[in-house]
């Protein structure tokens, strides 16, 4: 496994190179001159000069590559263009808010979506089946504003039992009284996919011919299920988990906004409105390695759910 380790890691290095010279290439191309931005419609050319000048975007391109590629070498993004503040402070202050309810729908999501997945396909074709498919169709076909609006008004203004909007130094605070509702809401959302999805999974595999031999054999039914199906059917599970979790990250810079979360996903769009390069680039190769680091942890996980996986 850890020659295996050694070559996903190097593997990752090309990848990378490739991520930061598209970025760099997009924002260059298509991202428009941040000194006007910055400047205002009221600013003289000599003043968008100057901007320009001061960002360093008047050097040639290559010099502003190689700037570019030494800020990913040593994670010095530096300051931000719209409001001086050090990148990396931005990072260190914003990132624990966007955890706290990043990280709880992750889990809920998926510790919720198993059972419930595993418990209807046991019971294909019967009406709880039905009902919860057709459940889960039509809460597929609500948007997430509706979600949202929804929510608000009738967890926050007529039963009172959770705030709107707020946010405070406490960690506990946040999870019990400012977490609860973005979290129940994006979990409601993102369970009926999910559900959808596993439920496919176990399907598949209840109906393999091993789970008939095990139930042949007389084993008891909760043991085919823990033990067999549900075993086999976690590497497509985990796979789907790997895969959603960057788009759970940036899922959740939406509720951010809609709950005036002081996260990293907010202050993102904030830096996309002002066109702040620095932050905008940070996040995106960010989030690149987070993928490419997820695909390497599912990729060890598929061992540990089952042996008979072989890492080449």
């Amino acid at each position: 496994m850890a020659a295996y380790l050694i070559r996903r890691l190097w593997q990752t290095v090309p990848t990378l190179a490739g991520v930061v010279v598209l970025v760099f290439a997009l924002f260059k191309v298509f991202g428009g001159d941040p000194a006007e931005i910055l400047g205002g419609l009221n600013a003289s050319e000599e003043q968008v000069a100057a901007i320009r000048a001061q960002l360093g975007l008047d050097r040639p391109w290559w010099v502003q590559l190689g700037l570019f590629l030494k800020q990913v070498a040593t994670f010095d993004w530096g300051t931000s263009w719209a409001t001086d503040e050090p990148v990396a402070q931005l990072f260190a202050t914003r990132l624990p808010a966007t955890l706290t309810v990043m990280l709880p729908i992750l889990v809920l999501d998926t510790l919720l979506a198993i059972p419930i997945a595993l418990a209807v396909a046991v019971l294909r074709g019967s009406l709880t089946d039905r009902a919860v498919m057709v459940a889960t169709t039509v809460a597929l076909s609500i948007s997430f504003l509706v979600y949202v609006i929804v929510g608000q008004y009738l967890f926050g203004f007529r039963l009172g039992w959770f705030p709107v909007q707020g946010w405070s130094d406490s960690l506990w605070t946040n999870l019990t009284v400012y977490a609860p509702l973005p979290v129940l809401l994006a979990v409601a959302v993102g369970l009926a996919p999910q559900t959808r999805l596993y439920r496919s999974f176990f399907l598949d595999e209840i109906g393999q011919d091993y789970v008939r031999t095990a139930r042949a054999k007389g084993l008891a039914e909760r043991t085919v299920l823990l033990k067999h199906v549900l075993r086999n059917a976690l590497i497509p599970i985990l796979t789907h988990v790997a895969l959603a979790l960057p788009g759970v990250f940036v899922g959740s810079f939406l509720i951010e906004v809609f709950f005036s979360i002081p996260g990293l996903g907010r202050e993102v769009l904030l830096a996309v409105n002002r066109s702040d390069y620095p932050v905008i680039q940070a996040v995106t190769v960010y989030v690149a390695v987070l993928t490419m680091a997820i695909n390497l942890v599912a990729d060890l996980l598929y061992k540990l759910a089952d042996p008979r996986v072989v890492l080449k």
